[in-house]
């Protein structure tokens, strides 16, 4: 492990960085914070520890738990071996599975509810998992993702047209209205967006076309909790339901006036609940 320190721009003061080293050798930057029974939380598209919903969750739940909150790789401190494989994000949980004892308690979100599912199903030491509205395409009702948006992603990220490949993502992928994305170019959210954009053909590679991993999925033989919104786009609904019923052990929440982001004080309370069963 290497260790530094930081400057946080959510709590403006010097905090402690460590990294730890993945399987191919990258370094995967993270804190943690709290105590009890060690938690990981694995965040969606273009968030990371410091930006997202996962630094206020993490405050949250860390009177419950000792919380670690990490970098996916190539985004801030973390490293970004190449070439990219979706094996080798999982290979990072795994990495800080070791670093907390050899287990862990594992909440993924979005496309980090994708991919913190895979860990399980590969095997990795999660004790319980928890996951919130991954969006898997099971539906036909709603906003659908093209079907060629990796290469289109990929195609404005090697022509270094980030802002473009952060606007095609929320437009045209996800659906987000053209003047709500328009308006968000105007802040400076925008400029940490654009930041980790490359790493958006990431996300879309471990949903994997989008449909619902349905032998992945079964193969889950841990405790597992799949909730979502009541408010969220009807596709991410019909996506947690189908989930919920596919894995083995699993119980779903659905959080009443939730969207896709979600509120710590909703879904904190929900995790504690079912990680201390």
């Amino acid at each position: 492990m290497v260790t530094g320190a930081i400057y946080s721009n959510r709590t403006f003061k010097l905090i402690k960085m460590t990294q730890v080293t993945s399987k191919d050798g990258t370094l995967i930057a993270y804190e943690k914070t709290g105590s009890g029974l060690p938690l990981i939380l694995v965040d969606g598209a273009l968030c990371s520890r410091d930006f997202g919903p996962m630094p206020k969750l993490a405050q949250f739940l860390a009177g419950s738990f000792t919380v670690f909150t990490y970098d996916r790789r190539g985004r801030n401190e973390s490293g970004d071996t190449k070439p990219y494989a979706a094996e080798r994000e999982v290979e990072d949980i795994e990495a800080l599975i070791n670093v907390a004892g050899g287990a862990a308690y594992v909440y993924g979100v979005s496309s980090g509810a994708a991919l913190a599912l895979a860990a399980a199903a590969n095997g990795l030491n999660i004790t319980k998992l928890a996951l919130y509205e991954p969006p898997f395409d099971v539906s036909d009702e709603g906003h659908h993702a093209p079907a060629d948006s990796l290469p289109q992603l990929k195609a404005l990220i090697t022509q270094d047209r980030r802002g473009d490949a952060v606007k095609y993502f929320m437009k045209d992928i996800i659906g987000i209205p053209p003047l709500v994305v328009f308006m968000m170019t105007l802040f400076p959210i925008w400029k940490k967006l654009k930041a980790v954009a490359h790493t958006l053909p990431y996300d879309i590679t471990i949903l994997d076309g989008f449909g619902l991993p349905v032998e992945r999925a079964k193969s889950v033989r841990v405790r597992t909790l799949v909730s979502g919104g009541d408010k969220s786009q009807v596709l991410l609904q019909h996506a947690v339901k189908k989930l919920a019923e596919v894995i083995p052990n699993c119980e779903l929440r659905m959080l009443k006036g939730q969207t896709h982001n979600v509120s710590e004080k909703a879904i904190g309370p929900v995790l504690v609940e079912f990680f201390n069963k």
